[in-house]
């Protein structure tokens, strides 16, 4: 009974320990990517230092940083706790096969004594020949036989009870010697996180000293944002246009082959009428409203509201797919940075802020800018003097700004992985470009919870 207590404990702590070293996997895989992302941001930002009107992307990218370095310390935090957690299994683990080698040991040295007192063969000879009857001689001798057993087998299990715990002092071991070498990785990523945080303090009072004409480029910033603003509105609108104009094509031509088919049931209809004296009406093709529930369309929820875009199965299995692989579409670039997030973005230790309408990705100039999902192009312009593409997703619409050649041309039918052109440069004049997500109502949304993790 013992020995089987003994054999579950030892298979519970072996589950723990796979789960806690699954954890540690992760937070190492995690630590990996971050560095990566710290390697990124720093060449990022070393190119930067020697362009004058990137000083707002400099602060940018030294936030970054330091909100990035940040996880990393949270992280090593979190490794060290799963450390101490680990060591502190450990020894209790150690302190319980101590006690039970010491039972067993004891147990073991007991029945050695009872064997050595009842070692002659007379004593042994005496035990069966007592018996009543030869039954109870044979389950006397089997008896003899299990006790010899018995002490090979508790000999057997304080061999490799005394073998784990040897393992368990050289795990315990192991596990401190980490700790130890995990704690001086957060020492070093502390004071790399101060120096950065007073590399950040240096460029805010830099920032402070020209104020106008940093405030004077987000100004510029803005008056592109509304010109790319509205064209894109713009297009938005056609499309919601056009796609209404072919459902009330499509509506009116329903309607005039419901007409004809009354038409040829007309002697049927006259002899209706001549029957009881009144004669069936048409009932025109109906188009739902913009609120108005979809019904009829496959995969459509019923309180999804009416959007001209969707009336065609085509058109709602395309809003369906872009909205099923949200979290999981691809980025539209291979590499790169974000340097600028979504909506307004505050410049820490300053008044200035800015405002955007998507993510802006660093990348190389000429590197090449892919469809995110399958879809159709709308538009390729050029808006102040930066090429902009639109493809249309059923309902919703995905813009590439930055461009400096375009590979597609409106009305192309694209797929995911498309390549739509090669990335330009930003209004600061480094590599760069402008990924949005917009909707049928020209709402600009966050795509980083649409993209799937780097």
């Amino acid at each position: 009974m013992l020995k089987k207590l003994y054999l579950l404990l030892f298979v519970f702590f072996l589950g723990g320990v796979a789960l806690h070293a699954q954890t540690r996997d992760e937070l190492q895989k995690r630590k990996q990517e971050i560095m990566k992302e710290l390697d990124e941001l720093n060449q990022e930002y070393s190119k930067t230092q020697n362009n004058k009107k990137a000083s707002l992307k400099q602060l940018a990218l030294i936030k970054k940083k330091i909100n990035a370095r940040q996880d990393l310390v949270n992280d090593i935090n979190k490794e060290v706790k799963q450390l101490d957690e680990t060591i502190y299994l450990n020894e209790r683990d150690i302190y319980r096969l101590k006690k039970e080698l010491d039972t067993l040991k004891m147990k073991y040295a007991k029945s050695i004594v009872f064997a050595y007192k009842n070692r002659s063969s007379y004593a042994y000879l005496n035990f069966l020949f007592s018996a009543g009857n030869f039954n109870d001689a044979i389950k006397r001798m089997e008896y003899l036989k299990s006790y010899r057993r018995n002490r090979e087998t508790q000999a057997n299990t304080i061999i490799k009870s005394e073998a784990l715990l040897k393992d368990k002092i050289g795990v315990l071991s192991n596990n401190k010697k980490e700790r130890l070498s995990t704690l001086e990785v957060q020492n070093k990523q502390l004071q790399v996180l101060q120096e950065d945080k007073k590399e950040q303090d240096q460029v805010v009072a830099q920032l402070k000293g020209k104020e106008k004409e940093l405030n004077a480029q987000i100004k510029e910033r803005e008056k592109q944002r509304q010109k790319v603003q509205l064209a894109i509105n713009a297009v938005i609108r056609r499309e919601i246009e056009e796609a209404r104009k072919r459902d009330e094509a499509k509506r009116q031509k329903a309607l005039e082959e419901q007409r004809r088919l009354q038409a040829q049931s007309k002697p049927a209809a006259d002899a209706g009428t001549k029957s009881n004296g009144t004669a069936p009406k048409a009932t025109p093709a109906k188009r739902p409203a913009d609120n108005e529930p979809i019904t009829g369309l496959s995969g459509a929820s019923k309180d999804r509201s009416y959007s001209p875009l969707e009336s065609t199965p085509e058109g709602m299995e395309m809003s369906l797919n872009f909205e099923n692989n949200r979290g999981r579409l691809p980025w539209p670039v291979s590499n790169g940075v974000v340097t600028i997030d979504f909506g307004i973005t505050q410049m820490e230790g300053t008044r200035l802020n800015q405002k955007s309408d998507g993510i802006e990705i660093a990348v190389p100039v000429g590197s090449a800018v892919r469809c995110v999902a399958d879809g159709e192009v709308v538009s390729t312009t050029e808006i102040a003097g930066e090429m902009v593409v639109l493809v249309k997703h059923g309902k919703y619409f995905t813009g590439y700004k930055n461009l400096s050649s375009v590979n597609v041309s409106r009305g192309q039918e694209v797929k995911a992985g498309s390549l739509l052109g090669k990335s330009g440069t930003s209004i600061d004049g480094e590599g760069a470009i402008l990924f949005m997500i917009m909707n049928d109502r020209a709402v600009f949304q966050n795509p980083k919870p649409w993209l799937k993790s780097r």
